[in-house]
């Protein structure tokens, strides 16, 4: 008999270990998938808040936030690029490359959960995004990549146009910061066991097993 396991994911759409540490868990829960019926919430967090529209050049940002030289920030992406195929998923890093605001893709997959395609949404948003360099702070883009996932793409421009989930999504923001979530990716097991950052596949099948044990006892 299967477990139902709650699985709640603190992400930003900008966060490169966010879709690192998605396709390790993946990975993980279809090794397990005899054992656990995964129910995944995408929850929101911004790296950067006060993005403006424009967005900012990535190494810029940075250089500007984190002091890294440009070898250095070059050897990051390269490694999160390897980091990737590993597991089945396809950065392609520009030079052109901006960091962008997210509050409107956060609004957006809270619409979307309420649809049963939060997690389409979610992978769409980050291919888009990582692979294939799509502007996903532009209105237009987001209904797009909406509609490309099964989604109503005038009710996503509504949802949008009207900011009907601003205040949900700023709420929720600040209630994980008050619980202590500083960085992501964070998953939280069951609203009780979290696990920080991107980590192996073998590393979630552990918690995972602990877990399942934990219900048994």
């Amino acid at each position: 008999m299967k477990t139902t396991l709650r699985i709640d994911i603190v992400s930003d759409v900008m966060c490169p270990w966010c879709a690192i540490g998605y396709a390790s868990l993946r990975q993980a829960l279809t090794a397990m998938e005899d054992k656990i019926v995964a129910d995944i919430h995408w929850q929101p967090f911004e790296l950067n808040p006060d993005m403006p529209a424009e967005g900012q050049n990535l190494r810029e940002h940075l250089a500007e936030k984190y002091g890294s030289s440009d070898e250095e920030s070059r050897a990051n992406r390269e490694r999160i690029t390897q980091m990737g195929a590993g597991l089945g998923f396809t950065f392609n890093f520009r030079d052109e490359q901006r960091i962008l605001n997210t509050f409107a893709a956060h609004q957006l997959l809270h619409w979307a959960a309420e649809q049963g395609k939060q997690t389409e949404l979610k992978m769409a948003l980050f291919t888009a995004y990582f692979r294939d360099g799509r502007d996903v702070s532009n209105t237009e883009e987001l209904c797009a990549i909406a509609a490309e996932t099964g989604l109503d793409a005038g009710e996503a421009a509504a949802v949008l146009a009207e900011e009907r989930y601003a205040n949900t999504i700023r709420a929720t923001q600040q209630q994980w910061q008050e619980v202590g979530i500083r960085s992501v990716p964070a998953v939280i097991l069951n609203q009780k066991y979290l696990i920080s950052g991107a980590q192996p596949p073998e590393s979630y099948v552990k918690a995972l097993t602990e877990i399942l044990f934990a219900a048994d006892e």
